[in-house]
């Protein structure tokens, strides 16, 4: 069997069950006569397609014989499957299904750009990915991605409940839910983001002899990083609670410039990181 055509019907299979979960969460928002009973349905469409997206990427790793984070494709597949995954521990405690459309978008356009522009076949590591450091590093960075996701759907949903009283904003949880729920899960991704670049920086003495070069990807790492310590210091601020959300979009645009735009339109010691 191959393992790597078993990944690719997996991630497939997830996308179109994601994509019945962002419709079904769709429809509940604009005026469903029973709204209850989509928000179950759209959680249940997305455990299944997380539960086939695991596969995916767990079968992906097997054919690779490697950890299944060593190109752009399959840090998105692995980076989706983190945000759901995140998405879902939160649902089971607290009713976010207000807030899905937000998270699910996103995380199915990752995947679609993951099997249309981003696929890459089952190959090698390229020398310098070959440490133990890439399973470290690169998890850990994925890990934050999913909080960072999470925390940047809420601030959009902080943003719209503070200053519209259209349908779409009624039917979100209160602005204070969703402020509160945007700090813990952005806090804990900066933790997880803090520890990711101090183990890229081990990893870059131990492959290239120096902590720090001022690579493309590491710079936009660091401005990542200052991006959200300042949506932590800001959040502290009297008066500054729907500006420490913008702040917060500020850091989730730099998180993805960091993975889409240096990999693409820079070169430097990360570019075998590129499409």
């Amino acid at each position: 069997m191959d393992l790597g055509i078993v990944s690719n019907w997996s991630i497939l299979i997830s996308s179109i069950f994601l994509t019945l979960a962002t419709y079904v969460s769709f429809i509940k928002l604009i005026g469903s006569k029973n709204p209850a009973k989509f928000a179950k349905l759209s959680i249940f469409f997305t455990y299944l397609a997380t539960f086939i997206l695991t596969v995916g990427v767990v079968t992906r790793g097997i054919a690779a014989a490697r950890a299944p984070w060593g190109n752009m494709y399959e840090y998105a597949i692995a980076g989706t499957l983190a945000v759901l995954v995140v998405y879902l521990i939160i649902a089971r405690k607290q009713d976010i299904s207000g807030i899905a459309v937000l998270v699910l978008m996103p995380a199915l356009l990752s995947l679609g750009l993951a099997q249309t522009v981003l696929y890459v076949a089952v190959s090698d590591l390229v020398p310098a990915l070959k440490s133990g450091w890439l399973v470290i590093h690169v998890a850990s960075a994925i890990i934050a991605g999913g909080g960072f996701s999470l925390g940047f759907a809420f601030a959009i949903g902080q943003l719209i409940a503070s200053k519209s009283n259209s349908n779409f904003a009624k039917k979100l949880p209160s602005e204070n839910d969703l402020e509160l729920l945007s700090y813990r899960t952005t806090a804990w991704g900066f933790a997880v983001w803090t520890f990711a670049v101090l183990a890229g920086a081990i990893w870059a003495e131990e492959a290239w002899g120096r902590f720090w070069g001022w690579d493309p990807k590491e710079t936009w790492a660091l401005i990542t990083w200052i991006a959200y310590a300042a949506y932590l210091h800001a959040r502290v601020t009297v008066g500054w609670r729907n500006k420490a959300a913008v702040l917060a979009i500020i850091g989730y645009v730099s998180y993805i410039f960091n993975f889409f735009g240096v990999n693409i339109l820079f070169d430097g010691l990360h570019s075998y990181g590129g499409l």
